[in-house]
């Protein structure tokens, strides 16, 4: 079981590493170029592998940029809105009062 491991873990890590590279945006890959990186991976596979998921890919998470979609709760415009569509609490024009 454990020889099974051994060939089956750097196997599926090659595998992972190889997709990921050739379907990764050129935009994001760091060091070296694209196809250089799968060459890398599929000659020396655990060594390639391990680098390209280390270096070779840019990993760092993008916010998007504001000016797109807010939510209501979070868009001040809305907040406003509402506000202007409340009643005033002066009024005394309610059931109340007659």
């Amino acid at each position: 079981m454990f020889r099974v491991l051994l060939i089956l873990v750097p196997l599926a890590l090659s595998i992972y590493a190889f997709i990921d590279c050739i379907t990764t945006d050129e935009q994001e890959v760091r060091y070296i170029p694209k196809p250089l990186w799968a060459i890398l991976v599929l000659l020396f596979p655990l060594v390639g592998s391990i680098s390209w998921l280390i270096v070779g890919k840019d990993r760092t998470v993008r916010r998007p940029a504001r000016g797109g979609w807010v939510a209501p709760d979070d868009n001040p415009d809305f907040l406003r809105t509402l506000k202007k569509d409340e009643p005033d609490e002066d009024d005394s024009e309610g059931p109340s009062s007659r």
